[in-house]
């Protein structure tokens, strides 16, 4: 069998680094992956939320240096953990990441808009 996975995409929320019993570095990234696709000739957008997991040195690293909103590359596989809550089974599917790549950020542009001074001034400005 082959279970592997490449996304692109964003952090949702800021890394949670945590540590094993042994002492081993866990970090728990939530990634935004969105796709487009037409349907009935209309462009629609759709974003899957999903869930990371990395180790070792990588999930210090993503502690350190990712935040919300950092563009990432995880290649990694797919796992699937099952508990009981309230007496309910509950499962969960995640990427285990074997490799996460951080990607440079888009610089927004400028427009000459952006630059030009407001054409309205109030009394409450102080220029």
């Amino acid at each position: 069998m082959f279970n592997r996975v490449i996304l692109v995409g964003y952090l949702s929320r800021d890394p949670e680094l945590r540590y094993t019993p042994n002492g081993m570095p866990v970090a728990n990234l939530g990634l935004a992956v969105n796709s487009r696709f037409k349907q009935n000739g209309e462009v629609k957008e759709e974003t899957l939320f999903i869930d990371i997991v990395s180790f070792g040195a990588t999930a210090e690293n993503c502690n350190q240096y990712l935040g919300k909103g950092d563009p990432v590359l995880v290649e990694g596989r797919l796992r699937e953990r099952r508990w009981e809550y309230e007496g309910q089974q509950k499962r969960k599917i995640e990427v285990l990441a074997n490799n996460i790549r951080f990607l440079p950020r888009k610089e927004k542009s400028v427009s000459e808009e952006d630059l030009l001074p407001p054409e309205e001034v109030s009394d409450l400005e102080p220029f």
